[in-house]
């Protein structure tokens, strides 16, 4: 970046010629700049030295003659013998009268194209200058700024009476008798009181892996995140100014949970609870990040369970005669600010697996295991079709996470186990894991996790995804899935990015589609017997065939012979899946709930048939 001034580093036949051959840009007489350069850097770069060199009789005051250069805004204070505003680019010159006998001393500034000396107000007329009335100078002068002047006069002159009669000579020289008394009245009766503080203003800690990486701030009108700039990639970002980050909305409770917290307002849900999934705990203080426990998966469901069946021990939230209904046992836990927080409008517990195979709520426990019981109202057996779509996702090739029913005390029906996948898997790892679902990533609103398609999802996911194709390929294998089981709320929350880096890297190793999860046939339930799909795709949510996968490949940038070689393969596994399908067996069923079963199974075997 350079700056040309006429008679200091070019001549003016050359700044002519230079200018009308494309060269240069004229910012105005005798000023230019490189034609290719950011102007508006480099403007405020020199701003002094073109201040200089335009008004060489000024001197800089305000708040311009402690930076020794323009404030954050782009405004450069001076005085000199007239008042007068020039604007070049992102540069405002603001220059007021200065008096009679001005008080300034040198100082030397270097921009990058060598030292120079310039004038500036002394500190006793810097300070005369804050208290002027009506005056851009005086406001550009801070509290901290004015404290840091008298807090420098006072060590100078040894007492503030003595730089209250040095400050007095020089205000009577300069005409200058209220400034001089304002003065006097700071240095003297300086006020003690500390600012006026909003009580209801936020600073919470956000960690990740328990080690903090930013602060949410809250000013009792808008969010604003701080990130900490220490070791790890970027996870959080803030995409809308004043709004939460998309990946925090993305942890808070919705539905059941939300409801049972009593408050939609994200302040007071981010400060009722303090550990999320993706490894995140929000606090107000530093001392409590030590005194919760690291989400890692000791224990593994699969040596505790047998056929699809929990084989341990159940020891959460039950159902007796005196109590009113498990919904409310359940909310119990969440009272605790430990209690891990759950998106999702399904009920659900966070559920920790200890290495007897015991599982118990994970209030001041690790975080491994997620409950999902049963629901009412015709919702009683959502849990065995949520165990029978993700066997079925497994047989037809996705990565999922391990699952077992688990039957559940005094005569509830069997809930669902499901084993977290995004957390570290011993205590010696070290890898930093996140989950940020699809409704994060297009930086949009829960509310709108229904409102897209899967085009756009795949477009979202290509620039991001360290196995692009793989991954497109795993979207296009996804929605035919959601398709053939009559899966209508595989919405954007229900896909997500797994991200992972090694401890102390910058960016993150893998990107990549997250396994199969929340997988559901929701035709099977009352009042959605015509159920769509959550996301349309070719411009359709029902009634799909072929050639609306083949469009979806096709936008996503996939050949055609790829896409349909993936999509056979999904067809072919699920086919001999659907027959081949046992419930456990030691798990007590109803005929009501076996019925269930079947029809999702008749469900995936005539649409499978369809496309073959």
């Amino acid at each position: 970046m350079a700056l040309h001034l006429v008679g200091e580093t070019l001549d003016k036949t050359r700044s002519h010629y230079m200018a009308e051959t494309g060269k240069l840009v004229q910012l105005m007489r005798g000023i230019y700049v490189d034609a290719g350069d950011d102007i508006d850097a480099v403007v405020l770069r020199h701003a002094v030295r073109i201040a200089k060199y335009l008004y060489p009789q000024a001197y800089l005051s305000g708040a311009s003659a402690a930076l020794l250069g323009p404030t954050r805004d782009g405004r450069l204070f001076l005085s000199a013998r007239r008042k007068q505003r020039t604007r070049i680019r992102a540069l405002e010159i603001i220059q007021n009268e200065a008096p009679k006998q001005p008080s300034v001393g040198d100082a030397v500034v270097d921009d990058g194209m060598g030292e120079f000396h310039v004038r500036v107000s002394s500190i006793r007329q810097r300070f005369l200058e804050a208290f002027r009335l009506r005056s851009e100078h005086a406001a550009s002068i801070d509290e901290e700024m004015r404290a840091t002047i008298a807090a420098r006069l006072i060590e100078e002159y040894g007492s503030p009476q003595a730089a209250t009669d040095a400050l007095w000579t020089l205000a009577r020289e300069s005409g200058w008798y209220r400034e001089g008394e304002a003065a006097e009245r700071y240095l003297r009766h300086k006020p003690s009181a500390t600012p006026t503080k909003n009580e209801a203003a936020l600073d919470l800690i956000v960690a990740w892996h328990g080690v903090s990486i930013g602060h949410l701030l809250h000013d009792g009108f808008e969010w604003r995140w701080q990130p900490s700039g220490g070791e790890g990639p970027p996870l959080i970002r803030q995409t809308t100014p004043g709004k939460l980050p998309p990946f925090i909305v993305s942890l808070l409770p919705e539905g059941w949970l939300e409801n049972i917290l009593k408050d939609k307002d994200e302040r007071t849900l981010l400060r009722s609870g303090k550990r999320y999934m993706s490894n995140i705990t929000i606090v107000e203080r530093e001392a409590e990040l030590a005194a919760l426990p690291l989400d890692v998966l000791l224990t593994r469901l699969d040596q505790h369970s047998s056929n699809g069946a929990f084989t341990g021990g159940y020891a959460g939230p039950g159902r007796s005669e005196i109590e009113a209904n498990f919904e409310a046992n359940l909310a119990l836990i969440y009272q605790r600010a430990d209690t891990p927080r759950l998106s999702g409008v399904q009920i659900k517990a966070p559920m920790y697996l200890d290495p007897e195979g015991v599982l118990t709520p994970s209030t001041g426990k690790p975080f491994t295991h997620i409950l999902k019981p049963a629901g009412t109202s015709g919702y009683d057996a959502l849990p065995l079709v949520e165990w029978t779509a993700m066997a079925l996702g497994r047989a037809a090739g996705f990565e999922t996470y391990a699952t077992a029913l688990v039957e559940m005390p005094d005569g509830m029906p069997p809930a669902l186990i499901v084993e977290r996948f995004d957390i570290r898997e011993r205590p010696e790892d070290t890898r930093m894991l996140a989950l940020e679902d699809l409704c994060s990533v297009l930086e949009l609103p829960t509310v709108a996790k229904y409102s897209s398609s899967m085009e756009r999802v795949a477009r979202a996911v290509r620039p991001l995804s360290t196995a692009p194709d793989n991954d497109l390929l795993i979207i296009v294998k996804r929605a035919l899935f959601a398709w053939l089981i009559a899966d209508g709320d595989m919405h954007l929350k229900n896909m997500a990015l797994l991200k992972i880096a090694e401890s102390g890297e910058k960016q993150f190793r893998s990107v990549r589609m997250a396994p199969l999860y929340d997988a559901v046939t929701t035709r099977v339930f009352p009042n959605l017997k015509h159920d769509r799909m959550a996301l349309k795709l070719n411009g359709k949510d029902d009634n799909l065939r072929r050639a609306d996968f083949r469009a979806l490949a096709t936008t996503a940038g996939l050949r055609a012979r790829d896409a349909d070689a993936a999509m056979d393969d999904v067809l072919q596994r699920m086919l001999g899946a659907v027959d081949d399908l046992s419930l456990p067996a030691a798990i007590r069923l109803t005929d009501d709930m076996r019925k269930i079963v079947a029809s999702v199974l008749d469900i995936c075997r005539a649409r499978i048939l369809s496309f073959t």
